[in-house]
């Protein structure tokens, strides 16, 4: 089994997405550990806010099997694929980090995921799992946050 940490992301309706989302990891995964939930300004283009949390979760799947899962699972909750990529959206599930993995790859699956960079998924984790290291850097998930220019990227908790 693998231990993965997912970034949940929605700017339309994110409490109704965001809940059937975490419904449906916990019926395919059952225990899901998720952070809270912070709203922010969207990132890369103009649009409503963003509601993200973070999941860790343990799985047998491999992470273009995972990644699969995921991708359909955005697509039943309305996730439109003829937009342009940074656009307003229903749902928005990445693998940001898979074990100590590390690796590009096509389809977008980067691991760890570019967006670790940003607030709106380091915050999350670093809630979830402070004592993660980052396979690349060396540091926690504590230790970057709190490195972290947080008023850059403000976040607010957002109860779902």
């Amino acid at each position: 089994m693998a231990r993965v940490y997912l970034s949940l992301g929605s700017n339309l309706e994110p409490h109704r997405y965001l809940r059937a989302a975490l419904e449906e990891l916990r019926a395919r995964f059952g225990t899901l550990t998720v952070s809270p939930a912070y709203r922010s300004k969207s990132v890369g283009f103009d649009g409503a806010d963003f509601v993200n949390l973070a999941v860790g979760l343990d799985t047998d799947l491999s992470p273009e099997a995972l990644n699969d899962w995921l991708h359909a699972l955005e697509d039943r909750h309305g996730r439109r694929r003829d937009v342009p990529r940074y656009a307003d959206r229903t749902l928005d599930v990445d693998i940001v980090l898979y074990d100590d993995l590390v690796r590009q790859g096509e389809d977008h699956l980067d691991i760890p995921r570019k967006e670790l960079r940003h607030a709106f998924v380091l915050k999350p984790i670093a809630d979830i799992a402070p004592q993660l290291v980052h396979p690349r850097d060396g540091r926690s998930m504590a230790e970057l946050w709190a490195a972290f220019p947080a008023e850059s990227e403000p976040l607010a908790v957002e109860p779902l």
